[in-house]
């Protein structure tokens, strides 16, 4: 909910900096590049993080017995490890 209120005050920001710019006003160029530059940042935040999400755990990902207690949530954590890549990804622990 939060990305989604930013990217929307970022690309308004962006466009009404890119407008004000066009219509002569030089001082609106750091509203235009910082206002784009967020947008953009969340828009290729959103599709990076997504697309390692959705790789699914049967893709060479072996489950270890690795496991521990995330400081954020305090829920149990289990570490898959893909041996292909040596990636680690990190996934709730439903046993724990």
């Amino acid at each position: 909910m939060l990305r989604t209120v930013v990217f929307i005050m970022a690309l308004t920001v962006g466009l009404v900096g890119v407008g004000a710019r066009l219509a002569g006003h030089a001082e609106a160029t750091p509203a235009a590049l910082w206002g784009v530059l967020i947008a953009a940042a969340l828009l290729v935040e959103r599709w990076r993080y997504r697309a390692s999400a959705a790789a699914s755990p049967d893709d060479g990902w072996q489950k270890t017995d690795e496991r521990f207690v995330d400081p954020e949530s305090g829920q149990t954590m289990r570490v898959l490890y893909n041996p292909r890549t040596g990636e680690r990804r990190y996934e709730h622990d439903t046993l724990g």
